[in-house]
């Protein structure tokens, strides 16, 4: 057994982790599978350790999960987390609503912060982080795990490679029926159904849009969208009626740079008839794309076949049959421990983090102009 004793140990302090998102992909198949996995390998040979520290508001909880997971400490305390403990890094999974302040002390007291999104509420807030972060000198990250799923890796490579041709189109679908609580358990936590607790479709899903677009195909020039409650009542976690104040879907229209067109539509209250929760099509002179979180099939140019439209015949084409899957020649991990993997190697290096605080308040502007469209019925520019 070599001699792990020089290897690096990060400590994190983990904000949230009782919750559905922050326990299931950052604690438990992130951090915890890092640190039972033996660390992440460096070119010297060491491995760099991680060792959770948990925070949240439930004493109960934060004592079960860290019985449950061999973890030394928790805290209901942040401020004094923040003050006394030595560990450099502090993230953030708590509601919308709380991230902001709890982002400022931590980056006041010299902690490097990974997040997930939206970083805070309005455009405004997220500038005040950008500001703290560069003020401290602190390395920031938020969290873009869709880049790193596999669906969109091999739509990535496509795109670098030229597969495409001229790309002229995007249209995702995204979504699922979330139950409303009285006919079965909704499988979402009430909160995401409040305006006035950070809930809302745009406020959450535009920020992954944002970044799925620049990065794959260009950045968001301008958005016409429509913001709706589908569902105004629902029953929360203890089967009590609440009234839905916040939009459950989200209709949308962006103009990306170099002319593309992405259309996307984004649900709560919609049934899947497709392959994945989310798919992506694009179109190109050259060829087109499926691309799931998981999957993606092709049909290229030369294998094209050419339909004819007859409305007083019945289709006999097989035309899902007609694409052709990419294999998994890669191994693809977790894509929320492929993130937090890259930001701790940024952190040991001192170097910056490629989807920091900034990509976090375009997240929001493009959230802001969503809204600002849906509410005033017009197109409106980004740049």
């Amino acid at each position: 057994m070599p001699d792990r004793t020089s290897d690096p140990t990060y400590r994190i302090l983990m904000n949230g982790v009782t919750g559905r998102m922050g326990y299931r992909q950052h604690l438990l198949r992130s951090i915890l599978a890092i640190r039972d996995d033996g660390g992440i390998a460096l070119p010297d040979g060491t491995r760099l350790q991680v060792e959770p520290v948990l925070l949240g508001r439930n004493a109960d909880k934060l004592a079960r999960l860290a019985d449950q997971h061999q973890i030394a400490d928790w805290s209901t305390d942040l401020d004094t987390a923040l003050a006394e403990d030595p560990a450099p890094i502090y993230f953030d999974s708590q509601v919308t609503s709380e991230r902001k302040k709890a982002i400022l002390k931590a980056a006041a007291a010299g902690k490097h912060v990974f997040t997930e999104k939206p970083i805070a509420e309005t455009v405004a807030e997220g500038q005040e982080l950008v500001d703290a972060a560069e003020r401290h000198g602190i390395i920031n990250g938020v969290v873009h795990d869709k880049l790193y799923l596999p669906g969109l890796m091999k739509l990535k490579r496509l795109v670098d490679s030229g597969y495409f041709g001229r790309i002229l189109s995007v249209r995702g679908e995204f979504g699922y029926w979330v139950f409303e609580g009285d006919y079965l358990p909704a499988q979402r936590p009430s909160w995401n159904y409040r305006a006035q607790d950070g809930g809302g479709m745009v406020l959450d899903m535009f920020c992954h849009w944002n970044y799925v677009l620049e990065n794959l195909f260009g950045a968001v020039e301008a958005v016409t969208a429509k913001a709706v409650t589908h569902i105004p009542e629902r029953w929360d976690e203890n089967g009590e009626r609440y009234d839905a104040t916040a939009d459950d879907a989200a209709y949308a229209i962006f103009e990306l740079a170099g002319g593309i067109i992405a259309q996307v539509n984004s649900s709560w209250a919609v049934r899947v008839e497709r392959k994945e929760l989310v798919e992506f099509q694009v179109d190109g002179t050259h060829g087109s794309a499926v691309a799931g979180l998981f999957n993606c099939r092709i049909q290229p140019r030369e294998s094209t076949p050419m339909p004819v439209w007859n409305p007083d015949l019945p289709t006999t084409e097989d035309f899902r049959g007609q694409w052709r899957e990419i294999p998994d020649n890669q191994v693809f991990r977790n894509g929320f421990r492929a993130q937090w993997e890259q930001f701790l190697l940024d952190v040991h290096a001192g170097r910056p983090h490629a989807y920091d605080f900034s990509a976090g308040v375009r997240g929001l502007e493009l959230v802001d102009a969503g809204l600002t469209s849906s509410a005033e019925g017009r197109r409106v520019a980004l740049r």
